[in-house]
């Protein structure tokens, strides 16, 4: 097993992408923390991690309170070690003009998915460096990589994830760990469906499938096997990379 005798912390582990990432990542032998500001969510993966036989804990954690997270680690460190961090919380917003999204919701936006990305990052760091080892893995987006008309607010964040990811890999990269980012395109999890009904999403989804060249939106398995290999020993000589996973939607 490719992550066997390692400890992975997840953000964002309650739903979606951190839960496909958590679940993956245990089926691969590590013991993962599961987190997420709605502790039901996380206990109900750590769960779900369990019961098919591996080993969870649960935290709640808003990934904006920086002295939490510095806590979460540490207390996860005393308790398990700390290999790899997946820095997977965040939201989106409504597709809106620059000019009409409210500031309230660009702040919101920016400290969920740029600040706390930092705030794990600068948790981990001390812990991974003092063992000379880990794995960081960041969830950005392809908006993060091309921008997404609409999505202002949500494109500059992760576009803040994907260059933030490249200057960690070459400060930390002499101290043995690596950082990577993963850009989802499009995946079928509860973020994009929020909001819609069943037929609306149906309709949406297969407008949008037509858009790439597989055909397909995303499924959460497509990228918690991209995170799963970034991750593990298998990228072993690859850091600082934003890994598109996309289906096409970027060269067509």
């Amino acid at each position: 097993m490719r992550l066997e005798g390692e400890t992975a912390y997840v953000t964002g582990a309650g739903s979606g992408l951190g839960r496909a990432a958590a679940e993956r990542f245990a089926e691969e032998g590590a013991t993962v923390v599961a987190s997420d500001v709605d502790h039901g969510a996380a206990r109900e993966t750590a769960d779900r991690i369990e019961d098919a036989g591996g080993e969870a804990a649960a935290h709640e954690l808003d990934v904006r309170d920086a002295a939490a997270f510095r806590d979460a680690i540490d207390a996860t460190v005393a308790e398990f070690g700390l290999d790899i961090v997946l820095n997977n919380a965040g939201i989106d917003h409504d597709s809106t003009d620059t000019e009409e999204l409210d500031l309230e919701t660009r702040d919101r936006v920016i400290d969920i998915n740029v600040k706390g990305v930092w705030n794990g990052c600068r948790a981990a760091i001390p812990h991974l460096k003092e063992q000379g080892s880990g794995a960081i893995v960041n969830t950005a987006s392809l908006a993060g990589v091309i921008g997404s008309p609409g999505m202002s607010a949500y494109s500059l964040s992760k576009g803040a994830v994907v260059n933030y990811t490249r200057a960690i890999a070459a400060e930390l990269g002499p101290d043995g760990i690596r950082a990577n980012a993963v850009c989802p395109g499009v995946t079928e999890t509860p973020m994009p469906k929020e909001g819609r009904s069943d037929e609306e999403w149906e309709q949406l989804a297969s407008r949008m499938a037509e858009q790439y060249p597989l055909g397909r939106l995303g499924r959460p398995e497509d990228i918690a096997n991209a995170m799963l290999y970034l991750a593990s020993d298998e990228a072993a000589w690859v850091t600082g990379q934003a890994l598109v996973v996309d289906g096409g939607f970027s060269c067509a």
